[in-house]
C-alpha cells in the first residue's frame, strides 16, 4: 500500500503543474477572444480550417465538445466546419499537450497535436464535400461586458472541475499499472507491430468516454510497461474523440453520412498515424515514460497539493449539490437566460440553496430559446424563485409558454418516437412536442408544449403503449 500511495503522489507531481498551467492558459483565451468569435465565419473550406485551428487548443473532451460543436452548427457554421471542430477538439488542448509532454515527451505531444489538426481537416473537408452548406452565415453575436481576470479564473476552475472525476480515475489507474503490472508486460505486443494493441484499444476506447488529459498518465504507464507507443497514440486520439453519447448526438444533428465520415476519419486516421509513429518516427523522436518520479521540486509539490485540494473541494461541492437537488425533474419550470457555462449553473444552485430552496434542479439547455431552466416540484412559488434568479445575476423568463417534461420507458426505435409524438401532438391544448430517444437504452425524454398538465401527459404516454418514468 505504501508503494501504491507513493506512485499516486509521483503521478500527481508530474500531472499537476502542466494541468493547472493549461487550465490557466485556457482561462486567458476565454477572456481574450471577443464575444461571439467562436460562432462566426465558420463556413466553406476556410471555415473548416478556422474551426479546426480554434478547436485544437481548447481543453474540451468528447462530451464537453458536443454543445460547442452543435452550437457552431446552430449559429450558422457549415457541417464541415462543425465536424472538423468535433474531430479535432477533444483529442488535444493546451492542458493535454503539456501533460502529454510531461509524461511522454515533447516529440509525442507535438505529433499528437499535429495528428489532431490533420484529422480535423480531413474529417471537416470530407464532410464539406458531401454535405456542402447552403445556409446563410450567422449574424455576429452581440458583445457582452468586458471580461475580467475573475472570469479567467472561474473558467480555469470550471475546466478542472468538469474532469476531476476522470483525473482521479486516471491517477489511480496509472499508479496501479506502475506498481502492480510487471515491467515489459506488454512488450510482446510489439512483435505483432502494434496492430493487435491498436485494434484492442479501438474496441475499448471508441464507445467509452476517455478524457484527453486525465488518460495521459494511464497511457504513460502502459508505455512504460512495454505497450507500443503507436497504440498509446491511438488510445489518446480515438478515445477522447468518441463515445456513445457523441456518436448519438452527431447522428441526430448531422445525419448518417456525416457520422460515417466522422468515425471513419478517427478510426482509420488514428491507426494510420499510430503506425507511422511506431514504424517511421519513434526511432528518431523517441518516447519517454515511467521515469517521472525523481525530480519533484517545490513547484511540483505545491501544484500537486493544490490539485488534490481542488478535487476534494469539487467532490464535497458536488455531493452537497446532489443532496439538495430534486430526485426527479418537477412539473414546473422557469426558463433562465445567462447560464453560459457550468460555473453559472453552480452559482445559481448555490444561491437557491443558500436561500433555503429545496427540491429543485438547474440545467443548461442547448438548441432551445433560452440558456437554461430551473425545475421545481408542483406548488413552488415561481415569483420568489424569479427574484432569487435575478439576485444571482441571471434573467428569469416569466412569460415563457408552459410546457411539461418527463422521461419515458419503452422507446426502442425511431418508430416508437414517431408513435408517441403523434399521440401527444393530437391532444387538446398541445402546441408542440419533442421526443428524444436515448441511443444506448430503451427510454427517452418527452417535452410537451402547451396548456396541458403532467397527469394528462402521463395518461397519453400509457395510451400510446409506453410507460412514464
Amino acid at each position: 500500500m505504501i508503494a501504491y500511495l507513493e506512485a499516486v503522489w509521483a503521478v500527481l507531481l508530474e500531472l499537476a503543474p502542466w494541468l493547472l498551467l493549461g487550465a490557466g492558459v485556457a482561462g486567458l483565451l476565454h477572456v481574450a477572444l471577443p464575444e461571439g468569435f467562436i460562432h462566426r465565419a465558420f463556413r466553406g473550406r476556410l471555415g473548416v480550417l478556422k474551426a479546426v485551428t480554434l478547436g485544437v487548443p481548447l481543453p474540451l473532451c468528447s462530451c464537453g465538445v458536443i454543445p460547442a460543436g452543435l452550437g457552431l452548427k446552430k449559429d450558422g457554421a457549415s457541417d464541415g466546419a462543425s465536424i472538423g471542430f468535433l474531430v479535432a477538439t477533444p483529442q488535444t488542448g493546451v492542458d493535454s499537450v503539456l501533460v502529454s509532454a510531461s509524461f511522454l515527451g515533447w516529440p509525442f505531444a507535438l505529433f499528437k497535436l499535429a495528428s489532431a489538426f490533420l484529422l480535423g481537416l480531413v474529417g471537416g473537408l470530407a464532410t464539406e464535400a458531401v454535405t456542402p452548406g447552403d445556409r446563410e452565415a450567422a449574424a455576429p453575436a452581440p458583445r457582452e461586458a468586458k471580461r475580467t481576470w475573475r472570469d479567467a479564473l472561474d473558467h480555469a476552475l470550471d475546466i478542472v472541475r468538469s474532469i476531476w472525476r476522470w483525473l482521479a480515475f486516471g491517477v489511480l489507474v496509472s499508479a496501479a499499472l506502475t506498481v502492480f503490472v510487471p515491467e515489459d508486460a506488454f512488450a510482446g505486443l510489439s512483435a505483432y507491430g502494434g496492430v493487435l494493441a491498436m485494434l484492442a484499444v479501438l474496441a475499448i476506447s471508441v464507445p467509452l468516454y476517455v478524457c484527453a488529459t486525465a488518460s495521459v498518465p494511464i497511457a504513460a504507464a502502459l508505455v512504460a510497461g512495454g505497450f507500443p507507443p503507436g497504440a498509446a497514440l491511438v488510445f489518446l486520439m480515438a478515445g477522447p474523440a468518441t463515445n456513445v453519447a457523441t456518436i448519438g448526438a452527431i447522428r441526430k444533428a448531422f445525419g448518417g453520412r456525416a457520422l460515417a465520415i466522422y468515425l471513419g476519419t478517427i478510426v482509420l486516421g488514428s491507426v494510420a498515424l499510430g503506425w507511422a509513429f511506431d514504424f517511421v518516427l519513434v526511432g528518431e523522436l523517441g518516447v519517454h515514460a515511467g521515469e517521472h518520479a525523481h525530480h519533484a521540486g517545490p513547484i511540483a509539490m505545491a501544484t500537486a497539493g493544490l490539485l488534490v485540494a481542488l478535487m476534494a473541494w469539487f467532490a464535497v461541492d458536488d455531493l452537497r449539490v446532489a443532496l439538495r437537488r430534486a430526485p426527479t425533474a418537477g412539473p414546473l419550470e422557469l426558463p433562465v437566460d445567462g447560464l453560459t457555462c457550468n460555473g453559472c449553473v453552480r452559482k445559481l444552485e448555490g444561491q437557491l440553496g443558500e436561500a433555503g430552496l429545496t427540491g429543485f434542479s438547474v440545467q443548461r439547455t442547448e438548441g432551445g430559446p433560452h440558456s437554461g431552466v430551473v425545475q421545481l416540484a408542483a406548488g413552488a412559488d415561481l415569483a420568489r424563485l424569479a427574484e432569487l434568479v435575478r439576485a444571482a445575476g441571471f434573467e428569469p423568463i416569466t412569460d415563457a409558454a408552459p410546457r411539461v417534461e418527463l422521461d419515458v420507458e419503452g422507446l426502442t426505435c425511431n418508430g416508437c418516437v414517431r408513435k408517441l409524438e403523434g399521440k401527444l401532438s393530437g391532444a387538446e391544448g398541445v402546441t408542440g412536442v419533442e421526443v428524444v430517444r436515448e441511443e444506448d437504452a430503451p427510454r427517452g425524454h418527452a417535452i410537451v408544449h402547451g396548456a396541458i398538465d403532467l397527469e394528462r401527459v402521463r395518461d397519453l404516454v400509457r395510451e400510446a403503449g409506453f410507460e412514464p418514468a
